[in-house]
């Protein structure tokens, strides 16, 4: 559904964009993560048309956003980071008024408004200004208003930004009802562990390069080499760790072993098969309290994939 091809981009001297790839696939929620300055949001306005590449290609669903911006923004939602409200509008009435500006006809403009609120649970609040609105309310206003033509593709830049927890909680299960109607979603945020749980699709980007992208779990998988167990012990004395860290080190496939004040952290190859290890243990006398797969998360992958950049 999205494409983007070696997009470069300077402001000045500075390089914002090198030579950035990655695709999105259509009905998937696509994390883009990076630092402040990565070039997240650089990206994203060109995606957006609201900015325009030095080099490179970008597409949504086939049509060349440099050649028919007209066409991408009929397909596109945006919605930044801060965006300007009509403070004094209701929140029907800012959302007709950009109904009206997406070109949506006059007698629909009320009945889009009306479901909308609904979707984002503002309709409590159809008839109250704008500015008497919550920052989290704001958001879900700015993320009604993006779908008021109602969009294939949404394009979000930090959704969550300054939301409270409940608020951030809120967003997440919009974000999965929109999926759940068929969008394909791009939302770039530096907030790890909630796009952890929320994106099929990954993309890391950092000094305006991209380290990797591509289906969550091979991305993590790809990144972070070897897989790692949590082995805890009913007796976590120095005797009985060093011992099991002896064992677990001899057997084939193990990669590493950290001694961790109450447990024991193995890494290991593709090869070992987690029960054979498990059993091991057993086998020579030691009494295993919990054996567990560790998940590797984006903060390890982003850490290594910067490390990786900087060297």
């Amino acid at each position: 559904m999205i494409s983007v091809e070696s997009l470069h981009k300077e402001f000045g001297r500075r390089v914002a964009l090198d030579e950035v790839s990655f695709t999105v696939p259509k009905g998937e929620i696509f994390g883009f993560v990076g630092p402040n300055g990565a070039g997240k949001t650089t990206t994203i306005r060109i995606l957006a048309t609201l900015s325009s590449a030095d080099a490179g290609d970008a597409t949504v669903a086939g049509i060349p956003v440099a050649e028919d911006p007209g066409e991408v923004r009929n397909l596109i939602g945006y919605m930044p980071d801060f965006f300007g409200v009509y403070d004094r509008l209701t929140s029907t009435e800012y959302l007709e008024f950009y109904a009206a500006c997406h070109g949506v006809a006059r007698r629909k403009r009320p009945a889009v408004a009306r479901e909308l609120l609904e979707l984002v649970d503002l309709s409590d609040r159809r008839d109250v200004q704008v500015d008497t609105l919550s920052r989290g309310m704001k958001q879900r206003l700015g993320l009604a208003r993006a779908l008021v033509h109602d969009p294939a593709v949404l394009l979000l830049d930090e959704p969550a930004s300054g939301l409270d927890p409940r608020a951030r909680i809120e967003m997440k299960e919009l974000i999965r009802e929109l999926r759940r109607m068929g969008k394909t979603i791009l939302i770039s945020s530096h907030i790890l562990p909630e796009l952890e749980e929320l994106c099929t699709w990954v993309g890391f980007i950092d000094n305006g390069r991209m380290a990797a992208a591509g289906p969550m779990a091979e991305v993590r998988d790809a990144v972070v080499s070897g897989r790692r167990l949590r082995v805890e012990l009913a007796d976590a004395g120095e005797e009985e760790m060093a011992r099991a860290e002896v064992i677990l080190r001899e057997h084939e496939g193990v990669l590493d072993v950290e001694r961790l004040p109450d447990h024991l952290e193995v890494t290991v190859g593709p090869q070992v098969v987690d029960d054979d290890l498990l059993a091991l243990l057993v086998e020579r006398k030691l009494r295993v309290r919990s054996f567990a797969v560790i998940p590797g998360d984006l903060s390890e992958v982003f850490m290594r994939l910067t490390k990786d950049q900087m060297n």
